[in-house]
């Protein structure tokens, strides 16, 4: 099995690692843990003997970080070979991206305890090993001799990292929510550093806040008993390093294990030693890319090793603290914003109430002038809600006449003595007014010289148009120096646009009403002329029918005298086959003449019924069996298929037979040879349920609704090409209706059926 590359697994690792010629063994103790090239005294080989007893896994590397020394034991531990950690042959690419100690200082420790150094740092680090498992590692890293090497000693703890991360999940996700249930900022910043400086056991959690005027502030702080505190301090402007202002801008953490050693300004220094600051963590608080405020941990007792989960759930608490602060800032925001809201509601209230007022006027006026088609009530309505609603003096309603150039007054509704209804203006004596009316604009203005009944007026005109053109106009009147405002015309123009399309809806309505009228007018001698056409035509072709059988009985009679064998002469059989032919179109001509005469019946009035019992199991059967030879010849199929539980019920046998009869006669028009014709009877509760039904044949969707209109006929639908009217299933609907039954029609999956449902009446 391959083992993967560890630089091409690890997501910080190197993308390339150059090839390393295999090394030749040394003694003992080096083996291939070390190139062959170094040469060793004897107190190394004894050293490099003993880091390969230790139960960890050690790796030295130079100030590069390459390899100088591995131990055997880096498989267990590692999970690679030694041979394959040479070819790696670099701490970055096998651990990622390390940040090394800031300060490891240089040691000339002795041979028996050059591993045992105190000048350390205790890290974590992740590592995918040559199977692609995920390991966590806790590694130690120290200066040591010989050769001022750095020394890396690795455990794996990812077994114990895996059961604390749950719990250090859960923990988060608790003070998260502690800190994101309040809305109060001070709050959600006290609970912030309290539950930190709890969690981390820190001496000190604080946070300072950056305003955009370059001041910093402390805001809140917890500390622990024994050491200072600066809660509400100002910190001077130049306490910060502008480097390290921008590594926090750009949301980057500064992890500081010895203050001592750590590059401030002198002023920040000599905060530090005040505050006895030994270690600390800074976490910027960024509100929209920019930097609100600083999250900051102190140790004070002793220098901390702060370890990544540590760093992490500093960083994701400050997220979660920065969504706290906006979401409080957003509250504050919107309680000014309530406070302004309520100031402007209170300014507005008498606006909105007067604005209620006018959208109620106007849907009353509107609901009234809609609700009629009558164009007169229309007007009448407009000009009476007008005066009543703006408490005016006078308003009345002209509607137009452009062909002659009139405008006449219809309608009024006035308080004064002086009438204008039914005033007559030529709109040429007055064109500064009727212009601007034509042209769709309202204009007001006070008479200058006063009338002689009414005395001097304010008035305001307003045109009743639309798409269409103007129709006429309403004309407003009050007392003198009376200023309509501006709702007031808002009002006018609003119920002329409202009575200019209800005027228009009540002409179409006027002319649908003649066009209704002429149709029905025209329907009736439609009527009148088939009823006429009908009976006149029943009278001569009932004579042809019998002088055709009257020829055919003397056709007979001349053959028996002329000739011994008529059966074989060629003049009888073809006097025979003309004779036929007379035959079946008389035969269509009546059957078309009595459908059409019971249609016009049937419209026309509804008949008496004969009522009678029957009983199905005996009289369905007789009335299918006419059609059985036809169902032969077109080598179609037939079945009867009837309930056991048929009652006997009482209906007009002649229009059930009529039923019976135009629905078979219209299966076997249109069921093709081979196919099913089935004749069904049952019982639907209280209703007798009959249904046609013929397979191998179906109706389009779009025909559905046309198939039971008069002298309508689906085009190229008829396989046995025996033409038709088009009135058989318009006179079955008709006579399901006289019965007091439905029908309808279902036609899917390659069959079509219809289906009758008649009423049980009770015997008498």
């Amino acid at each position: 099995m391959n083992q993967p590359n560890p630089a091409s697994q690890h997501p910080n690792a190197a993308k390339a690692v150059p090839p390393v010629t295999a090394t030749v063994p040394l003694a003992v103790g080096q083996s291939f843990f070390q190139p062959a090239e170094v040469v060793q005294t004897d107190w190394e080989a004894l050293y490099y003997s003993t880091l390969s007893c230790i139960s960890e896994a050690i790796l030295l590397t130079d100030e590069t970080g390459s390899f100088t020394f591995i131990s055997p034991n880096v498989q267990q531990v590692l999970g690679y070979t030694p041979q394959a950690l040479w070819q790696i042959n670099n701490i970055g690419r096998l651990l990622g991206k390390l940040e090394l100690p800031e300060a490891l200082p240089q040691t000339n420790a002795s041979h028996a305890n050059a591993s045992q150094t105190n000048a350390s740092q205790t890290i974590e680090a992740e590592l995918f090993d040559a199977e692609g498992h995920r390991r966590i590692l806790q590694v130690r890293i120290q200066r040591v001799a010989p050769n001022n090497s750095i020394l890396f000693s690795c455990s794996d703890i990812t077994h114990q990292h895996l059961q604390q991360h749950p719990e250090r999940e859960q923990l988060l996700a608790s003070i998260a929510q502690r800190i994101r249930q309040s809305l109060d900022l001070d709050d959600i910043l006290q609970t912030t550093v309290t539950e930190i400086q709890q969690l981390l056991k820190a001496d000190r959690v604080l946070i300072c806040r950056i305003s955009s005027e370059g001041t910093r502030e402390i805001t809140t702080e917890t500390v622990v008993g024994g050491y200072a505190s600066i809660c509400k301090q100002q910190l001077r402007a130049d306490t910060f390093i502008p480097a390290h202002l921008r590594l926090y801008e750009a949301g980057q953490i500064r992890v500081v294990r010895d203050v001592e050693q750590d590059n401030m300004t002198p002023n920040l220094a000599e905060l530090m030693q005040r505050l006895d600051v030994k270690s600390k963590v800074v976490v910027p608080i960024l509100q929209q890319d920019l930097l609100w405020g600083l999250l900051i941990v102190h140790q004070c007792q002793y220098h901390r090793d702060w370890q990544p989960w540590e760093v992490s759930l500093l960083q994701q608490l400050a997220t979660n603290v920065a969504i706290a602060i906006q979401q409080s800032e957003l509250y504050q925001q919107v309680r000014r914003l309530n406070a302004d809201l309520e100031r402007q509601v209170r300014k507005h209230t008498a606006q909105l109430q007067l604005a209620f007022e006018f959208e109620e006027t106007l849907k009353r006026i509107t609901d009234r002038v809609r609700d009629s088609l009558d164009e007169g009530q229309i007007l009448q309505t407009a000009v009476r809600e007008l005066t009543i609603g703006l408490g005016i003096a006078s308003c009345n309603a002209a509607l137009f006449n452009l062909d002659e150039g009139t405008s006449t007054v219809y309608y009024e509704y006035t308080t004064l003595k002086d009438s204008y209804q039914g005033r007559v203006s030529q709109m040429s004596l007055f064109p500064e007014l009727y212009d601007q009316l034509l042209s769709g604009q309202y204009f007001q203005f006070c008479s200058i010289t006063p009338n002689p009944a009414r005395g001097p007026t304010s008035m305001l005109a307003c045109p009743i148009f639309d798409d269409r053109g103007v129709l006429g106009d309403l004309w407003l009147i009050n007392q003198p120096y009376y200023v309509f405002g501006e709702q007031d015309v808002r009002l006018v123009q609003q119920v002329a646009n409202q009575c200019a399309i209800a005027i228009r809806q009540a002409r179409l309505y006027q002319a649908a009403q003649a066009q209704v009228t002429e149709l029905e007018r025209l329907n009736q001698l439609k009527d009148d002329f088939l009823s006429t056409v009908s009976h006149e035509l029943r009278t001569p072709v009932s004579n042809i029918k019998m002088a055709t059988q009257m020829l055919d009985l003397t056709i007979q009679q001349l053959e028996a005298l002329l000739s011994p064998e008529p059966q074989a002469s060629p003049i009888r059989a073809k006097a025979a086959s003309y004779l036929q032919i007379l035959k079946n179109e008389c035969a269509r001509e009546i059957n078309l003449i009595n459908d059409l005469l019971d249609l016009q019946r049937l419209e026309m009035q509804s008949p008496q019924q004969a009522r009678e019992s029957i009983l199905l199991q005996s009289w369905l059967p007789q009335r299918v069996e006419p059609f059985r030879d036809r169902i032969q010849k077109q080598q179609q199929c037939l079945k009867v298929q009837l309930a056991s539980d048929l009652p006997q019920f009482v209906s007009d046998a002649s229009d059930l037979e009529r039923i019976v009869a135009e629905l078979l006669n219209n299966a076997c028009k249109y069921t093709p040879s081979g196919e099913t014709i089935t004749i069904s009877a049952s019982m639907q509760a209280t209703w007798l349920q009959l249904q046609v039904r013929n397979s191998g044949v179906e109706i389009p969707d779009a025909e559905m609704s046309r198939i039971f209109d008069k002298f309508y006929r689906i085009p190229s639908c008829d396989p046995w090409k025996q033409g038709g009217t088009g009135l058989g299933l318009a006179l079955v609907q008709k006579l399901v209706c006289q019965l007091g039954g439905s029908i309808a029609a279902q036609s899917e999956n390659g069959y079509t059926q219809f289906t009758v449902k008649l009423p049980l009446l009770p015997l008498d």
